[in-house]
């Protein structure tokens, strides 16, 4: 095997080394992407049923805004 015959083995081995890193890329990215669809999945339905204590936060903030409407209702801006 000549000069040239190792450089073709040389290459020949980077391109399978490059395609088999990509590949591996790939299958990892596609693993991230798959777990965010889980994440955002089961997100959603933790959003569903809020804490008691969420509730409650949410109530008074409500609470709070009727508040307000209701004094610009009145005119008593402030």
């Amino acid at each position: 095997m000549g000069e040239a015959g190792v450089m073709v083995a040389v290459l020949a081995a980077v391109v399978v080394a490059l395609a088999m890193l990509s590949l591996a890329a790939l299958k990892g990215w596609d693993g991230w992407l798959e777990l965010r669809r889980m994440e955002l999945a089961q997100g959603g339905a933790r959003d569903a049923r809020p804490t008691p204590a969420a509730a409650r936060l949410e109530l008074a903030d409500l609470r709070e805004r009727v508040k307000r409407l209701e004094a610009i209702a009145n005119g008593a801006e402030g």
